[in-house]
C-alpha cells in the first residue's frame, strides 16, 4: 500500500469514526489539539488502524508522533 493510499485511508476513518472535521485534517494538525484526540480516542485510533491496516501500535510507538503527518509516517513505517 502507497503511502498517498495510507494518507487517505486514515483520513477517511478520522473523519467517518471519530468525526473530525475535513478541513481541520492537515499534515500539520496536531493530534491532540487541532483533532480534539484524548486518550479514549487513542485507544479507538490504534483498533482503527489495527483494523484498516493489520498493523500493531504500542503506546511507545506514540512517543514521537505529534503531528498528523508524524501518524502517517508511524502507519507507512510500520508497513514496511
Amino acid at each position: 500500500m502507497g503511502k498517498d493510499e495510507i494518507i487517505s485511508k486514515i483520513n477517511d476513518f478520522l473523519i467517518d469514526e471519530f468525526e473530525v472535521e475535513a478541513e481541520d485534517i492537515k499534515p500539520d494538525a496536531n493530534l491532540k489539539e487541532t483533532l480534539e484526540l484524548d486518550s479514549l480516542d487513542y485507544v479507538d485510533l490504534v483498533v482503527a488502524v489495527e483494523s484498516n491496516f493489520g498493523v500493531k501500535l504500542k503506546a511507545e510507538d506514540f512517543s514521537k508522533v505529534n503531528t498528523l503527518q508524524n501518524f502517517y509516517d508511524l502507519i507507512h513505517q510500520k508497513m514496511n
